[in-house]
């Protein structure tokens, strides 16, 4: 098991450079073999169909259970719920991204346009086009998105030069973490609109009537429904569950694993085994976190289907071990302490220079 707290450069040799061990490229391939010949790639429609009718279900029942209360101070309940059913959504626009569901790009990108813009009011092209940036170079201080000094400093080199509000908040960045996940939600949909005049979204036209539809549809019925007060309380805690909830998914996965450098050189397998972090728990924790879980092997194989993942970690963490290149599971509370320790330990400078 990987220590989450060591730095690329602390790592042998041999995991720097692998391309002189042997020939470059050639883990990659013979893990690629391991995989193919258990026929892991192979789509899973009737899963999907399954696991997609509960989550539309779900949401069908939560607007009805909305419609049916009226103006209701119990309609908060219904909020917790449909925070719940919009981070299945997020996960299913994920799934559609990455081709899981579907093997042809119109079918994905049309599922993924009514399951993000649509239904969560967050855009499909501009998240496809950051999450992509964020699989090619996971943990990368230059060309991750996701690690970006944009409110928070993922390194100690990210805190020295930070300014400004990530400077600011820096210095205290762990246990301000889940606060600001509770805007999480808001922050996709304003980044969604604000990518609509960028080159990341090639259909703006389309993406941003549907964004628009979402939002008429959502604060409309709200306001048709409720009292000003309660839909104010109702947006509050629906969007900031939401956000809570998706950072609790995807926070696990990378924060507090390694950062790469620039000029770091690391082959494929170990470039996404390095930087990922897989969570132990189960069933649930494999339905909470909709296959993410598998972090590893998900950068490892994209496009493989959700139920196939645990299958995959089984031959993957072998296959390391024979390597002898870390590979790092633990459980999800751990994980978030793990995440919350890097951010501390980041963001130290910025206490000392304080």
């Amino acid at each position: 098991m990987a220590n989450p707290t060591v730095t690329i450069e602390s790592l042998p040799a041999r995991e720097l450079e692998p391309d002189k061990v042997r020939e470059k490229g050639s883990d990659f391939a013979e893990l690629s073999r391991r995989i193919a010949d258990a026929e892991l790639l192979r789509r899973r429609p009737f899963y999907y169909t399954v696991r997609f009718g509960a989550v539309a279900l779900a949401l069908a029942g939560g607007v009805a259970a909305f419609v049916a209360l009226g103006d209701n101070w119990s309609q908060l309940f219904v909020a917790v719920a449909l925070a719940v059913v919009f981070g299945q959504l997020g996960l299913a626009a994920h799934d559609l991204a990455h081709r899981q569901v579907f093997s042809r790009r119109r079918a994905s990108e049309t599922g993924g346009l009514l399951a993000a813009n649509l239904l969560l009011g967050m855009s499909y092209g501009w998240w496809m086009n950051k999450h992509t940036r964020h699989h090619a170079n996971p943990n990368h201080e230059e060309k991750d998105p996701d690690v970006a000094p944009d409110i928070l400093v993922w390194s100690r080199g990210q805190a020295s030069r930070a300014t400004g509000l990530p400077r600011f908040i820096g210095k205290h960045q762990a246990a301000l973490f889940f606060p600001l996940l509770t805007l999480e939600g808001l922050n996709l949909s304003f980044n969604s609109f604000k990518a609509l005049g960028s080159r990341a979204v090639k259909r703006p036209v389309l993406e941003g009537t549907l964004l628009v539809v979402h939002f008429v549809v959502y604060f409309g019925g709200l306001f048709a429904v409720l009292s000003p007060g309660k839909a104010l309380a109702f947006i509050a805690l629906h969007q900031s569950l939401f956000g809570i909830y998706l950072g609790s998914v995807f926070a696990p996965n990378h924060k507090g694993m390694p950062m790469i450098e620039e000029g770091t050189r690391l082959d494929f397998l170990r470039r996404q085994v390095l930087t990922s972090r897989n969570v132990r728990g189960g069933a649930f924790v494999d339905a909470f976190m909709g296959g993410l879980n598998y972090q590893i092997e998900h950068h490892l194989f994209p496009s493989m289907p959700t139920p196939a993942l645990g299958r995959a970690q089984a031959i993957t963490e072998a296959y390391c071990a024979e390597l002898g290149v870390p590979y790092h599971q633990t459980g999800l509370l751990a994980s978030h302490r793990e995440a919350l320790r890097h951010l501390r330990s980041v963001g130290e400078p910025l206490r000392e220079a304080h």
